[in-house]
Parts: C-alpha cells; structure tokens; sequence
C-alpha cells in the first residue's frame, strides 16, 4: 500500500472511533450557561482559563440539572458545587485514594545526603544521607523523624531508617544530645526525646552497633538529667525538677537566654509585651520551642496570650512519658549485654518516675493526664493531645486508660481528628489543629490499650482530614483545621508543605487500617453522584 493510501486508511480509523470533525462540539459556555457565567465574572478561580478545562464528575445535563435544583447562594456556596461536580486542574485534580502511593513517591524528594563542615554555614555535620520535613525546614529535626520513620519502615525504606540513626548517634556522640535541629542555633536546646523509640524501629542489632546505640542512649538521658546535681537547693536546674517528695521530674529548658535566632524580632517583640524580666521570657520562649510545641496554652500563664508564658515552670507530661520509655528501654539494653547494676539502676528509675507521674500528673476527677506548675504546685488547668502520652508508652492503669479515652471522646475529638487542645488562641498548637505526631500517639496508644474503636475513630477522621486538603491542593501539610477539615493555620510562619510526619504517620495508619483507603473511595464515589 502507498504511502497516502496509508494515511488515509488511518484517518479513516480516526473518524471511525472519535466521530465527524466537523460536527461541532459544545464548548463550557455552551454546555454549563448560567453555572458557566457565575463562575467567570465572579472570578471563582484567578485564571479564566482553570475552570474551562475542568471535567465533569457527571455528565453535562446532570450536572446542570443539580446546579439548577440547588442554585448556590453566594461565592462559597457556588466554589463548594463546583468542586464538588468537577475534577479542577491545579485545585482538586488529585486522587484522595491514591494518598499512600503519593507518599511513597515524596520519600526521594526529601531524602538529604550527608552535610559537610562549611564555615560561615549554620547548617551542622552529619554522616549519613537522612529526611527532612519539607518546605522551610531543610534539615534534620528531632522529633520529627521519629513519626518520619513510621512511614519508611511500612514503605520498604529500612536503609533511610538505619542512616538517620547513624546520624542521630553520631549527634549525641559529637553534641552529648540530639539538638531541636541540625543547625548550630539549635545545639543549646533539643526536642521530645524519641530517640530510644526509633531505636525500637531499627533491625540492625550486631553487638558492635548496639553497644554505640546504648552508650548514646545512656549519654542523652545523662543529658536531661544533667540538673539534678543543682536542682537539691532550688527546687528546679536545667531540665530537672525536684517535686515537693523529692521525685526528679523533667521540663522543657534551653540553655540559652536570649531572642531564637530563627525568631529574633517575634521574640523581642514578646518580651517587650510581657513587661517582665525579658531573660526569662526568652529563657520560656525557648523552652516552648524545645518542647516542639511552639507555641500553645499549655505554656500560657493565662491560658490565653503567649506574653504570659512560663515553659520553664511547667512539669509536662509527654515528656515524663518518654523519659520513663528512655529508662525501660535503658534497662532492656543493660540486661541484655549482662550490665546487672545498670538494668537495676534504670528500672529503679522507671519505677520512682511512674509513680511521681501518678502521684502528680494523673488528675482523676478530670479523668486526664496534666502538666503541673511548680509555682502553683498543682496540676494545670489545661486539656491537651499529652493526656495521651502514658498510654502511648505504657504508663497507665485501665482504669487511667477508660477515663482518658472518655475525656478524649468528650472533649478532644473533633470532626476531622484530634484536637490539640480545646482553646482558642491564635497559636498553632492550639484549637482547631489537629498534627500527625498527636494523631498517632493517640491512634497508637488507644489501640495498644483495649479502646480500638476510639482509636480507630480517630484514624479515619484525620485521614479524612488528610485526603480533603490533598484533594483540593494536592500537598500533605504540616499541620490542619480538624474542624473544618481544611489546612491549618497560626503560628510564626506561613503553612509550610512536603510533609515529613504527615507523610510518616498517613503511611502508618493506612497501614494498619487499610479499610480507610476504600472508605475514601466510596467517599469519592458519593459526593460525584451528589
């Protein structure tokens, strides 16, 4: 056959599968009319053209037989149909469902290789290749890993698992800690201590490896521990605080006392509001920041405004609970390698900070788990997402595990997740946000502790939370509105996307409840049909 027969016969296969060329084809304005008006001149998307290349979920006459039954009052209202009728390039294009395959795909993007001494650079040494959160944090922090690798061991990333804590150990070994992060304006203070928990993660245990690893572990519980040598006269030194049975109790601190340098004019800013002794404010603004929760009410003196805070007098309750898994796994360790006087010496410890936890921090009227105010002498007034921490490693009774989750159903569970805490005040760690570190301790210590509904609850709600914002932006995001199930807001920076623990802990869940997954699509499947 020559070659135009060729062409020919091809064209003639093209008209047979995509119809007469010539026969005209409606375009948007012609199929949608009215809808198509509103959405243009009311300028529902800032480029006229998004909204043109829109699909339909449904076909063309439906969708306009539902525009026409529900007639969308204002712009939120007509946004809401539009969306909900139409997949939008760039806005809500993106596959809920396909959430866990999405996560698997950002792991590479964030991976980090090894950091060399660079002088002038604030940016700290580190050995091994390693995850960052994403966005404007573009190096390695502490507690964030821990929920990070949550989702690299259920998604076949063992080795990144294993590099970070190369990493992790060679910090403590070369810093005597794990700094809040890898820059040198972090070293003066550290974060929530997880590294005995991502210990637990790991599946290197040759003896030479897990003698390093022990060593480290000992060395960074020395390092909180540090102030007990000063705390017998004044009651509290560094990070240790003597409680009124003489028990050592820990709180958040930083060595230094000055503005953050990643914060400089906020932090004067506070302390020029706060009207006191501007060293100690600084002195609570960093604590609040090595505490990771930077900032919310649980520091506030009046439950309100950050002017009022006082980080440095407040006994926290999740991190009492991860000093006392830091001394269990302490004294597994030591009994392993045949250290006797260690493993004695760790569960001895174990054993008086449980208790000073019951005796202090277990409120049962209130059915919770508290801070307590070393000024005040009392547990705070505050509810937060913490209460869940004694569960997560462990600590509470049954009857301590049927209050909480009690109190958590009443008063923390949201629509589209945990809250954080029930107050209001402008701060990120406050109401409405709900963080993926805070939905796992609570979906993990729940479960772990007989209340697999609860925890199963939780789940699904934050997942739901997870797969909206991804729909409409297709970006997993640090932190999100759990009553509104939106992106979350607050805080001293705009919301930052990538997102290392969102990504973790979605992988985690979908993990352990892979039903979430077809409950989105059938999610999916109802609101085209609406």
């Amino acid at each position: 056959m020559k070659y135009w027969q060729s062409f020919v016969a091809a064209g003639l296969v093209s008209l047979l599968a995509f119809g007469n060329p010539s026969r005209a084809q409606s375009s948007p304005a012609e199929l949608y009319g009215d809808l198509f008006r509103r959405v243009q001149l009311e300028k529902l998307f800032p480029d006229g053209k998004t909204f043109v290349d829109a699909v339909p979920r449904l076909a063309p006459g439906a969708v306009m037989t539902a525009y026409r039954q529900q007639q969308p009052r204002d712009k939120d209202a007509l946004r809401a149909f539009v969306l909900r009728h139409f997949r939008v390039p760039g806005i809500n294009d993106h596959d809920a469902s396909n959430l866990r395959d999405h996560v698997r795909a950002l792991w590479p993007v964030l991976v980090r290789q090894p950091v060399e001494r660079q002088a002038g650079s604030s940016e700290l040494p580190l050995p091994a290749p390693f995850i960052v959160p994403g966005g404007r944090f573009r190096e390695i922090y502490y507690w964030d890993s821990y929920f990070t690798m949550l989702g690299l061991a259920v998604d076949g990333q063992q080795p990144l698992i294993e590099s970070m804590l190369v990493d992790f150990t060679a910090t403590v070994e070369t810093y005597g800690h794990i700094p809040n992060g890898m820059r040198t304006y972090y070293l003066s203070r550290s974060q929530p201590p997880f590294y005995a928990l991502m210990l637990d993660l790991s599946k290197d245990d040759t003896p030479a490896i897990a003698a390093r690893r022990l060593a480290a572990l000992r060395q960074e519980h020395a390092y909180w521990m540090k102030g007990a040598r000063c705390a017998v006269a004044s009651g509290a030194c560094e990070r240790v605080v003597r409680m009124p049975d003489g028990t050592l109790l820990n709180r958040y601190w930083d060595d230094k006392d000055a503005p953050r340098d990643e914060s400089y004019a906020e932090d004067v800013a506070t302390a020029a509001e706060a009207g006191s002794d501007k060293a100690t404010t600084y002195r609570h603004l960093r604590a609040g920041a090595e505490s990771g929760w930077d900032f919310s009410s649980r520091w506030f003196g009046d439950g309100r405004s950050i002017a009022t805070i006082h980080t440095t007098d407040i006994v926290p309750v999740d991190l009492n609970s991860l000093m006392l898994a830091m001394e269990q796994r302490i004294e597994v360790r030591c009994r392993k390698v045949g250290d006797t006087a260690c493993a004695t010496e760790f569960a001895g410890l174990a054993r008086k900070r449980k208790a000073a936890m019951d005796r202090y921090l277990w409120v049962g009227r209130e059915g919770r788990y508290a801070d307590w105010d070393s000024k005040t002498r009392r547990p705070t007034p505050v509810l937060s997402a913490a209460t869940l921490y004694p569960l997560f490693v462990g600590a509470a009774s049954p009857a301590q595990v049927s209050a909480v989750a009690a109190t958590v159903h009443a008063k923390l569970l949201g629509r589209g997740g945990l809250r954080t805490t029930p107050n209001q005040t402008g701060q990120q760690w406050d109401q409405p946000n709900g963080w993926a570190p805070l939905q796992w301790v609570a979906i993990d210590g729940l479960a772990r502790n007989g209340q697999a509904a609860l925890a199963r609850d939780i789940a699904g709600r934050w997942i739901g939370t997870v797969a909206a914002a991804y729909a409409e932006t297709g970006k997993m995001l640090e932190k999100y509105d759990v009553e509104e199930r939106k992106p979350g807001g607050g805080g001293e920076y705009p919301l930052q996307d990538g997102f290392g623990w969102t990504n973790g802990v979605t992988s985690a869940i979908l993990e352990r409840y892979p039903d979430i997954a077809t409950d989105l699509d059938q999610a999916e499947t109802r609101a085209a049909a609406q």
